[in-house]
């Protein structure tokens, strides 16, 4: 019998918690006692159920430190939880999304709380990973569809790295968001998931996602064309058209680009520019990487963006970088660097 047959008696809370053992023992794993008191949970919230009612809570947030098995967690929950009208989202991607169908409402009043409808039209259950706010941009956009979709009644779980409090740093617009982060703390379950151990760094060989060459100069051909796979097919100093705005690749081959860290992270560029990159071109080399400290906070912060949705989405990855990953890190500021070194660990670490 699969963890998928649907035991005519099992409670809804009973679903996910055995769909959880299932997936823990076909991975050898166990949980830890944090990843334990998270499931049960969610297990035991209204958005386990086929109904809920529009009251406290209006859904669960879960939030801890890189690596602690949130994302595991809430995706144990949405694959048992009996909901069909459910949605697993990125938070890039879902920004994304949202920016996209707004533009489908230009012109009429407040295209924003359409979007938001629309969706809950469509969805009773949002699972929303990754939830992070560094833009003023993201805030305002993100803090006035969840208390559309909180109003409408959507059930939702999002995973964060930070508490509500933490959400937004940035001193310049955090009382801009605040209203979104009393809506959390006030309407949302918060549950801390910590068990103090990173299990990104447990990843087996074939669990890699791609590697990390140093020391690589940027221009090596023979380097990193061999490791890219490209031949006598590829195109060489190219200029893309990437939502309108031009980017320079050292190469081109069908599904394949060898990209420049300069051009892709110290010009300005969204997060629908690299959305758009990784789904043309899912294999990727990327050269010409320093020490992040040399730079400006904005660049860090595009590489970072550009790594979560490059783990998200599940590109095959070539970095080739000057220094070690140890001294890449070296004087990173940026906020969240902790974990895209977390996903930076599970490529392939190779000294040339």
């Amino acid at each position: 019998m699969t963890d998928q047959q649907v035991f005519p008696d099992e409670s809804a809370a009973g679903r996910v918690l055995r769909h959880f053992r299932v997936v823990l023992e076909e991975r050898g794993y166990r949980a830890d006692p944090a990843q334990q008191a998270g499931i049960e949970h969610l297990a035991q919230s209204p958005e386990a159920r086929r109904h809920w009612l529009r009251k406290t809570p209006a859904g669960v947030y879960l939030h801890g430190s890189v690596g602690r098995g949130k994302s595991f967690v809430m995706d144990c929950f949405y694959a048992a939880a009996p909901v069909e009208a459910k949605r697993r989202v990125h938070f890039h991607s879902f920004l994304q999304e949202l920016q996209r169908r707004m533009m489908a409402f230009a012109g009429q009043s407040d295209p924003l709380v359409r979007v938001a409808r629309e969706i809950a039209t469509q969805t009773r259950l949002l699972c929303f990973d990754e939830f992070h706010v560094h833009d003023i941009g993201d805030a305002m956009l993100l803090g006035r569809m969840l208390k559309v979709l909180v109003e409408e009644g959507v059930g939702m779980v999002c995973t964060s790295n930070y508490p509500p409090e933490g959400l937004c740093p940035n001193p310049l617009y955090r009382e801009r968001f605040r209203p979104a982060i009393e809506l959390l703390e006030k309407r949302f379950d918060v549950v801390p998931l910590d068990g103090g151990e990173d299990y990104r760094l447990r990843a087996s060989p074939l669990e890699h996602w791609g590697s990390y060459l140093w020391p690589a100069e940027a221009d090596d051909l023979e380097l990193i064309g061999g490791r890219l796979g490209l031949d006598e097919q590829a195109s060489f100093q190219q200029v893309l058209d990437v939502n309108h705005h031009p980017l320079r690749v050292h190469a081109l081959e069908e599904g394949r680009a060898w990209l420049d860290f300069s051009e892709l992270f110290e010009r300005p560029r969204s997060a629908s520019d690299y959305l758009w990159l990784i789904e043309n071109f899912p294999r990727m080399a990327v050269s010409g990487l320093g020490p992040l400290g040399n730079y400006p906070p904005d660049v860090s912060m595009r590489f970072l963006n550009f790594i979560d949705i490059a783990y998200d989405r599940q590109l095959r990855l070539q970095l080739f970088a000057k220094v070690s990953l140890e001294k890449l890190a070296e004087g990173g500021a940026a906020t969240d660097f902790a974990r895209t070194l977390s996903r930076l660990r599970q490529l392939k670490l190779e000294p040339l």
